[in-house]
């Protein structure tokens, strides 16, 4: 042990410079792995925020979760998906849960979107929108609590209270007194404020009796905040209230599925924001799924970047230690010493990066909230204790390079001391794992050919991590082939291209070592950033085929009753369609194993569809769509076997499941999603229906129609509504589609950091081990402009190289992956493209000329 500590003292003395790039490296590693875990913990202890329910001790509400199961491999699977509709349960629950004992006060709350039709001193109806607020029992803020600030509560069907602060308008609410025409369902009701009270801008609140009548549901409650006696404690209250609910046989509203058991649910804790922000369990789910596969692809890259790090640091050595293997050293001794040496930079790098772990992880949350890839009220927490992970991932670090140490030198360490002295060409093992590992990224691209949505984009992904790894196990054969096929060009470039064509053909292995770390962050980035890219631009395209319509008229809190009736008997309209977005999910077995696939719909009214929307029909008829009925994307009808005449089965985002009858399918599901619904379907299942404008009357005017005239005939037709002269595209976008970007962009962010360290280290440390080289070519006689010609040939030789390769190694997965989703050839942004061309090349520069300038400069070589 004496002798590998002090072998180990005098080398990292010695080679200070080769393990500066493996400490950046390490650091890189420990960073990006702490960041990463501190996010996962957070998203582990994440939590819906309690807000309307704080000042409750309990909260009854519907099961937001539906499940699934099947058999796989013999056994019963089932998986859970979170719902993002409201799960109602029925008003017979409050005289249940009154009649426990221990309950001091059970309070039934409801929500419904409320629109401000305008403001009229003399409540007259009229108005233009002017925003979107949200009505509730009076009774309910009991449950937050919010107090008056001044006035009274509502006590008559035409009265409210508002929020302070200016109220839903923004502009003068909060005077008591002050008459409101609010718009709930369509209809327009005058009300006079009687109250100010805390809470949020945008809540409005009704007498019990009103809100009920407006909700649209009397029979049924979102919610029941409970109040417990004094001296009762919150657990014990919840199993007597979970007991009387399970007595009296209380089940949530509406029809489930066989398996799916609808058992209301008794919250306590931070559980009842689930009652509040029903997006937040989902998401938290999706966001959990999502880091998970970052932190893996980010755990393969770094052990694949600091492995070949090493490597190239132990090579530049390998004389040196197979001097010392010759000299008597034992295999042990080798190891022990390299070993220490590793482990030493590795433990400070380590501790440095976890140092820089939490900063890189608050700037991950804000990048997250930013970019709205976060739904609102979800809280991502992280105790104490969870604040120590970057030392669990620091202790990661170390392990993965005293692993990649090992396998640095182990060749050397191994070897019989007459052959420790010279290098050996890679074996016939390495050879074969490499052309495994790239048959098995060849099947994952062709899993990825036969799936869709994102098992396809895992299988993609997969397909590009595995080939990626099998390039760097054949980096010297595959630097041995290209360096053929570029010899003849670079030998047309004088002597400094015959120089750089012999010095490539000679050094294959060490160009392979380069070369890796290019087809890494091409083929990953390429994968990652080029997947969205062509679902995004196919979807663009798709929508802007779409849509037909040349006018839009939406209102907040919805459109009065009859008003697509009314704009179709408008001069000059030739149609109009009503469409509303929604989600369903889609219950199957894929390659044996259960699963619920969330999808983004559109419910629409179907008279002269394709007057405004062109689905591009492919079979059936779209003038069918009924309630009960279902259109399917040509896609997804093959991929289920349906047609029109089939039936589907499927679950609407309130977790109740209908049978439905197929009338037709349609080819531009990318922008319509995969099923077109009758609106009142949709509608009968949203807990929100058309809340903030959502949903949207599109607008066909005839050829020769004035547009302007239209316009104006429009809204005097639908008082209050807005009339939009270029409607946006219709669009159906995945919930989680603004989390995969922020991850697409943090793990190419992530890989492309360690790229830009693994090429600027690998090609550093082999210019610094060429400079004996370069001093005895200049004594030969080759001049400094042939020397530096030669140096910016290899690499340019090994940045076209990585570039061919990688962008081969992507195209495989991402080809596969494009025709099954999308049918289109894959598209990457050419200014992303350019991106990732720029880096490589001014980091490939950054790293073959700068080292040796010093050996470069003056008459005599130094």
């Amino acid at each position: 042990m004496k002798v590998a500590a002090l072998l180990a003292t005098r080398a990292t003395r010695a080679h200070r410079k080769a393990w500066t790039a493996v400490f950046a490296a390490l650091t890189l590693t420990s960073l990006l792995l702490g960041a990463f875990g501190l996010t996962l913990v957070s998203a582990w202890s994440a939590h819906p925020r309690v807000e309307r329910y704080a000042g409750a001790d309990l909260v009854v509400a519907g099961d937001q979760t539906t499940r699934f199961s099947a058999a796989s491999l013999g056994e019963r699977e089932t998986v859970s998906a979170g719902l993002t509709e409201r799960v109602r349960i029925p008003r017979t629950a409050l005289t249940v849960v009154r009649g426990v004992s221990g309950v001091r006060a059970a309070v039934a709350d409801v929500e419904f979107p409320v629109g401000l039709a305008g403001s009229a001193a003399t409540g007259s109806a009229t108005g233009s929108a002017t925003g979107s607020a949200t009505g509730r029992p009076w009774e309910a803020a009991r449950l937050a609590p919010y107090a008056l600030r001044t006035g009274r509560a509502p006590q008559r069907a035409d009265e409210v209270v508002v929020a302070g602060g200016g109220g839903p308008e923004r502009g003068g609410a909060d005077r008591v007194g002050q008459r409101l025409t609010l718009r709930v369902g369509g209809h327009d009701t005058a009300y006079t404020v009687v109250g100010v009270a805390d809470g949020p801008r945008t809540a409005v609140w009704f007498t019990g009796a009103e809100a009920r009548r407006l909700s649209g549901h009397p029979e049924a409650l979102d919610a029941i905040g409970v109040v417990a006696e004094s001296g009762t404690g919150a657990g014990e209250l919840a199993g007597r209230v979970r007991k009387a609910l399970d007595t009296a046989g209380v089940t949530d509203v509406g029809h489930r599925a066989d398996g799916d058991p609808a058992t209301v649910r008794v919250l306590t804790g931070d559980d009842r924001g689930e009652a509040e922000f029903l997006a937040a369990a989902p998401a938290r789910g999706e966001l959990l799924a999502a880091l998970g596969s970052v932190a893996g692809a980010v755990v393969l890259v770094s052990l694949l970047v600091v492995s070949s790090t090493i490597v190239q640091a132990l090579r530049q050595r390998s004389h040196e230690l197979g001097l010392l293997r010759a000299v008597g050293a034992t295999p042990g001794q080798l190891r022990a010493a390299v070993g220490r040496e590793v482990g030493r930079v590795a433990a400070w790098a380590a501790l440095v990066g976890a140092a820089g772990a939490a900063p890189a992880y608050l700037g991950l949350r804000a990048l997250l909230d930013a970019r709205g890839a976060l739904p609102t009220g979800l809280d991502l927490t992280l105790l104490p204790p969870l604040w120590l992970t970057p030392l669990v991932t620091a202790a990661v670090t170390v392990l993965v390079a005293q692993v990649a140490a090992f396998i640095g030198g182990a060749r050397t360490a191994t070897a019989r001391p007459a052959e420790a002295l010279r290098e050996r060409a890679p074996g016939r093992g390495r050879g074969i794992t490499g052309l495994v590992l790239l048959g098995v990224g060849a099947s994952a691209a062709g899993t990825a050919a036969l799936q869709r949505g994102a098992t396809a984009a895992a299988a993609a992904g997969a397909a590009a991590v595995t080939m990626v790894i099998a390039c760097a196990v054949l980096g010297p054969w595959i630097a041995e082939g290209a360096m053929r096929l570029l010899g003849a060009p670079l030998r047309l470039f004088g002597p400094g291209g015959r120089l750089a064509a012999a010095n490539c053909a000679a050094s294959a292995h060490r160009l392979g070592a380069a070369i890796t770390p290019i087809v890494l962050v091409t083929a990953f980035a390429g994968v990652q950033l080029s997947g969205g890219a062509t679902l995004t631009h196919a979807g663009d395209a798709q929508a802007r085929q779409v849509l037909r319509a040349d006018l839009a008229v939406h209102a907040d809190g919805g459109l009065p009753a009859g008003a697509v009736e009314r704009i179709r008997e408008v001069p000059g309209v030739r149609a109009a369609t009503e469409i509303v977005p929604g989600t369903v999910l889609l219950a199957r077995s894929q390659l044996g194993a259960p699963e619920l696939e969330r999808l983004p719909v559109f419910g629409v009214t179907p008279e002269r569809l394709t007057s405004t929307l062109d689905p591009g029909p492919r079979s059936g008829d779209l003038t069918r769509l009924r309630p009960g009925t279902v259109a399917v994307g040509a896609d997804r009808a093959d991929s289920l076997g349906v047609r029109p005449g089939s039936t589907v089965t499927l679950r609407f985002g309130d977790g109740q499941e209908a049978r439905l009858r197929v009338v037709a399918t349609y080819q531009r599901s990318i922008a319509l999603g995969d099923f077109l619904l009758s609106r009142d379907d949709l509608l009968r299942h949203t807990s929100m229906p058309v809340a903030s404008g959502a949903g949207r009357v599109l607008v066909a005017t005839a050829p020769d129609a004035d547009r302007k005239a239209v316009t104006n005939a429009l809204a005097r037709a639908v008082p209050g509504a807005r009339v939009e002269p270029d409607p946006a595209p219709v669009r159906g976008e995945a919930a989680e589609q603004a989390l995969a970007e922020v991850v697409s962009v943090a793990v190419v962010g992530a890989v492309g950091g360690f790229t830009v360290i693994a090429v600027l280290s690998t090609l550093a440390l082999i210019a610094t081990g060429r400079r004996p080289e370069l001093r005895l070519l200049r004594l030969a006689g080759a001049g400094r402009g042939q020397l530096r010609r030669m140096l910016r040939l290899e690499a340019a030789a090994t940045v076209v190289t990585g570039l061919v390769v990688g962008a081969a190694v992507a195209s495989v997965p991402l080809l596969a992956f494009s025709m099954a989703t999308t049918g289109t050839l894959p598209y990457l942004p050419p200014a992303q493209a350019a991106v990732i061309v720029s880096v490589v090349v001014a980091t490939a520069a950054a790293g073959s000329l700068p080292p040796v300038w010093g050996t470069l400069r003056g008459r005599y070589p130094r």
